[in-house]
């Protein structure tokens, strides 16, 4: 049994894109059929900013091997070490770690996230990575460690922005994800995304990526195609976050609103008072 393709890799390894839908209120499985039938590559799946439990998130990680949606899923703040190993051993294909610092936050992250040699998480069988096969646990270790086990560190903090070159030095950090809200509102511009500083914050991530050959994501910011078309272009992000399935469902609901209100005849009718027929 091979272990299931991770689409951020392989696009990435031919220099395109990776989209991923993120979801926060959806706890079903049915929306990651809808991902995949819009053409996403991946999932960016919360569990830092939701009341998503790690069941919701499991089912959906298998739901995603199945369909050929590739599963990430970004934990809680100082969830600690076991959460971690159970989110990749539910069947995450990546974990995204949050408000990182320091170099040690991010190596602590790595070492729980890989096997030996690279890291020290503990193995077990029925991975659904493998559709629950029996696999020789020197191919686990191996096949999962390149491409099973993702790390996004995620730069959204002042320290991290300040750390990043010895951060993307790490062997084991896979990408780094600039989470351009909180990032913004460290370095005291936010929701400014044409402030010089918050620019030269993307330019120094996209530099520093080239140079340590890791993967640039970026996500927060999908709403200004202008800016994205630089960050893609000209700073070589590769894994792209979209939308969240609440921004469209709210969106796609005013929307749809807005087009039926607009089907209402302007005059409006009135009820004659002698013989109750309507009449405009």
């Amino acid at each position: 049994m091979s272990l299931a393709v991770n689409n951020l890799l392989t696009l990435s390894s031919h220099d395109r894109i990776c989209t991923a839908f993120g979801i926060k209120i959806v706890t079903g499985s049915e929306i990651v059929h809808i991902a995949k039938s819009a053409g996403y590559d991946s999932l960016f799946i919360d569990l830092e900013h939701t009341t998503l439990s790690l069941r919701d998130a499991g089912q959906q990680c298998i739901t995603a091997i199945s369909a050929g949606i590739t599963p990430f899923v970004r934990v809680p703040h100082q969830c600690g070490d076991g959460f971690i190993q159970r989110v990749l051993d539910m069947g995450a294909m990546g974990v995204i770690i949050p408000h990182i610092h320091t170099v040690d936050d991010a190596r602590r992250a790595i070492r729980i996230s890989k096997y030996p040699p690279m890291g020290k998480r503990s193995i077990t069988g029925g991975l659904p990575q493998y559709q629950m096969t029996p696999v020789p646990a020197s191919k686990v270790q191996k096949e999962v460690n390149e491409s099973g086990s993702t790390v996004f560190i995620m730069i959204e903090t002042v320290d991290a922005l300040d750390n990043v070159d010895a951060i993307a030095a790490l062997p084991g950090c896979d990408v780094l994800l600039i989470g351009c809200n909180d990032l913004a509102m460290e370095i005291g511009c936010a929701g400014d995304w044409d402030a010089p500083k918050f620019r030269n914050a993307l330019r120094k991530v996209g530099v520093t990526c080239r140079k340590h050959r890791k993967i640039f994501g970026i996500a927060g910011v999908y709403t200004r195609p202008d800016l994205m078309d630089v960050v893609i272009s000209e700073y070589g992000a590769r894994w792209i976050v979209g939308a969240q399935d609440v921004t469209l469902l709210v969106s796609g609901s005013k929307a749809n609103v807005d087009i039926l209100q607009s089907m209402q005849r302007s005059e409006q009718l009135v009820v004659n008072g002698k013989n109750g027929i309507l009449e405009s």
